[in-house]
């Protein structure tokens, strides 16, 4: 491991959070792929062992730690084969938690934050809409003031935990008149009157419940606002660097993954006499492979420093999401021909891993979007900056 970037505590992290996983969660990994649903006790779990509090401050019951506890942690998850469960626990950590660490009010923090730390609560981060795709500023859902509270409207879909989840965390627009700075945002009980979800039934990520959800007339409490009104882009933008990097670190772990796993079996697996890892072939294919999951890597792990000093990393991230992906989808569909005939059985990961995959280049911004951000930083010299 790479001690540039990991220390002593780090890799001691790594060594318990694995073997977490593998006690704690992997006996029951099948079942949850099989229903599509996490059963609660695992979130509480994960609480009791300060999971779900790598980057919240300790007043909050978090152990405020640097980002490479993160990066250990989105590998770790990567590595038991469901990027179902993987991804319900770090869109809780990650998307949800994140707002309500960053804009929430001291009222809220206690209220929500706290219980999410402990595995008490789950929460959903609501953006997407079934018009508007990755066009975030092109919301439709409005939250219109009324008095001392807002009357939210609309529709969100491939909305991660978007069903069992306790609390949302919504974008929508209170101002309809601007299209970048009429958008707030607001965290809302999972029981308030007038929202209801439908689970949609995906390709992949089978572990995680992952809803279309509706508002009629929702009564949301303006001390439900999060951060200042108007400013729900700026704050997106913001944190979109972040997700875009989880989802960059997702890709090369699993990338990784399914790149040890054909190691190993071509290291069993004896046609014509040798086992096929002789096969001069075969291992040029290994070398390719071994070559740009650790390009990716050591790149992730670069960005996810300069992030961790503070710095905005809008360009690099989105670089890390659109080429991590795309590698990953590469490496996992050549893994599994490796595999050759097992490698399309269901009793092998692979087959599961080129499912779970194929979401990288579209969720967290397509591919296509990304590029174009990519293309006005470097062509028009466009700066994105923090929200203030």
């Amino acid at each position: 491991m790479n001690s540039m970037y990991f220390t002593e505590e780090h890799h001691a992290f790594r060594a318990s959070f694995k073997d977490f996983l593998q006690k704690e969660v992997a006996p029951h990994i099948e079942k949850w792929e099989q229903t599509g649903t996490i059963e609660r006790f695992i979130w509480k779990k994960f609480g009791e062992m300060g999971y779900f509090g790598l980057s919240t401050p300790h007043e909050y019951g978090g152990l405020d730690l640097d980002l490479f506890y993160t990066v250990i942690f989105l590998e770790e998850l990567q590595k038991i084969n469901s990027g179902g469960f993987a991804a319900a626990m770090w869109a809780h950590e990650y998307l949800a938690m994140t707002h309500l660490n960053k804009e929430a009010s001291e009222a809220i923090k206690q209220k929500y934050l706290v219980p999410s730390v402990e595995g008490e609560m789950i929460g959903c981060l609501c953006i997407t809409e079934p018009f508007g795709g990755s066009d975030v500023a092109g919301m439709r859902s409005t939250a219109i003031k009324n008095g001392d509270h807002y009357i939210l409207n609309g529709s969100k879909t491939f909305i991660t935990n978007g069903v069992y989840s306790d609390y949302l965390i919504i974008a929508a627009k209170t101002d309809t008149s601007d299209k970048y700075k009429g958008i707030s945002i607001f965290v809302v009980d999972r029981n308030t009157k007038g929202i209801s979800s439908t689970k949609l039934n995906k390709l992949g990520w089978k572990a995680s419940d992952t809803g279309e959800i509706a508002f009629d007339n929702v009564v949301i409490p303006a001390e439900n606002l999060l951060g200042e009104e108007g400013k729900g882009f700026p704050y997106i933008m913001q944190h979109f660097a972040l997700e875009r990097l989880i989802m960059g670190i997702n890709a090369h772990a699993r990338a990784e993954y399914a790149l040890d796993y054909a190691i190993n079996y071509m290291k069993e697996r004896v046609a014509f006499g040798k086992t096929i890892d002789q096969f001069q072939a075969l291992r040029h294919k290994i070398a390719e492979m071994a070559s740009q999951v650790d390009m990716c890597k050591e790149y992730n792990y670069s960005i996810a420093k300069r992030l961790n000093d503070g710095q905005y990393v809008v360009k690099e991230a989105s670089m890390s999401k659109l080429l991590s992906t795309k590698i990953a989808d590469e490496v996992i569909y050549d893994a599994l021909q490796l595999l050759g005939g097992y490698g399309y059985m269901e009793d092998y990961p692979m087959a599961r891993l080129f499912r779970d995959s194929r979401l990288g280049p579209i969720g967290g911004g397509t591919s296509e979007i990304l590029k174009e951000i990519i293309a006005k930083i470097v062509i028009d010299s466009k700066e994105y900056k923090p929200a203030t």
